[in-house]
């Protein structure tokens, strides 16, 4: 939780009842590795935020073929933001990829508190503008930039994240098949 703290504490002042109100509404949870957090089909009342280990979201198409959306790594939060703020069941399924640490809250008593704590609706804001502009970024990437461009770029923004992950959710977060992620590390090796 300390982690958690820490990194609002970079952003803005947290008054301790701010501090001791989070801890009262959150769960430490140790993962471990294949654990799913969230099933695509089901209600989603968690987010978590990751304070060790490697998680990702994906779903699954009509043919059964998987697309990564986000990995998350440490100081990042993920959960099905479609389903939690359309009220509509998961799209998403979240799970780790490593043993993992997670701070679990539920997003109605985390959405709850903004009234309470008006300081802390500036550091949600922040985080909604980061991703929504990391999701734009990824969006215009997918559109703009050749496979051996994403992939070089997906290696400068998750320099260790080869170490957690298998070939098939890397191709799947960057659009491409197995195969042509196989020819891109070839044609990379030889360089």
């Amino acid at each position: 939780m300390k982690d958690l703290i820490n990194k609002i504490q970079s952003s803005i002042h947290l008054s301790s009842e701010a501090e001791e109100y989070l801890f009262s509404i959150s769960k430490e949870k140790a993962l471990p590795k294949g654990e799913v957090l969230i099933r695509q089909g089901q209600v989603v009342k968690k987010t978590f935020f990751v304070t060790e280990g490697c998680l990702r979201s994906y779903c699954i198409d009509e043919t059964g073929r998987e697309h990564t959306l986000q990995f998350a790594i440490k100081n990042w939060w993920i959960s099905d933001y479609i389903a939690i703020h359309s009220d509509e069941l998961a799209t998403l399924t979240v799970e780790c990829l490593t043993q993992s640490k997670v701070i679990e809250f539920n997003t109605k008593e985390l959405d709850g508190i903004h009234s309470r704590f008006p300081e802390l609706e500036s550091y949600q804001r922040h985080n909604l503008e980061r991703h929504l502009v990391s999701l734009n970024k990824r969006i215009l990437n997918q559109l703009q930039l050749s496979a051996p461009d994403r992939y070089d770029l997906f290696l400068k923004q998750y320099p260790d994240i080869e170490r957690h992950t298998r070939n098939f959710h890397i191709a799947s977060f960057l659009g491409i098949t197995q195969q042509s992620l196989s020819r891109i590390r070839v044609e990379k090796a030889k360089k």
